[in-house]
């Protein structure tokens, strides 16, 4: 009996274990964990799920807007200085900030995800403060253009906004 035994121990600790632990295939759990994008995060973060994004968010704005560019321009620029003006309203000072940022637009409109990234020039902003201004901004802001599909723009913004948007006026 005691033979049987110590059989049956020296197969399971030695055939059985092993041929488990080398059998399984699936990955381990941290593998399996999906992180999805943050809503708003700094570019050079979660560079994998940006980069994903960027794919699934490829019609660009200016694609959205027809191929016209001065259109784009103005939508663009319309949303920076509503950005401005939100930024007044709750009180943050945004003036000195010049970044890099790629918004991530719903086909309605609404914002996804901003990205961004602080140019060396720019005024020394705490960043935190500055992601959850971004936060409260896309909650209240839907942008004015609807498309087919989700889209997309890597742009340059600098605050103040200076430019001031130009009425075209119809020649015909």
């Amino acid at each position: 009996m005691k033979g049987a035994i110590i059989k049956i121990t020296y197969f399971i600790t030695f055939v059985m274990i092993p041929l488990y632990v080398f059998s399984n295939t699936e990955k381990p759990y941290n593998e399996l964990q999906i992180v999805e994008l943050p809503k708003v995060f700094l570019i050079g973060e979660h560079a994998e799920e940006f980069d994903a994004a960027s794919t699934e968010y490829q019609l660009q704005l200016l694609d959205a807007c027809k191929q016209d560019m001065n259109l784009a321009y103005f939508k663009w620029l319309s949303m920076l200085q509503q950005m401005e003006n939100y930024a007044e309203t709750i009180d943050y000072d945004i003036k000195g900030a010049k970044m890099w940022i790629k918004v991530f637009w719903a086909a309605d409109g609404k914002i996804d995800h901003i990205a961004y990234y602080l140019k060396p020039h720019s005024k020394n902003m705490d960043v935190d403060k500055l992601t959850a201004f971004f936060m409260s901004f896309m909650n209240h802001y839907t942008f004015p253009l609807q498309a087919e599909e989700k889209f997309s723009n890597y742009g340059s913004a600098t605050f103040p906004v200076l430019a001031k948007r130009k009425k075209v006026e119809d020649n015909n």
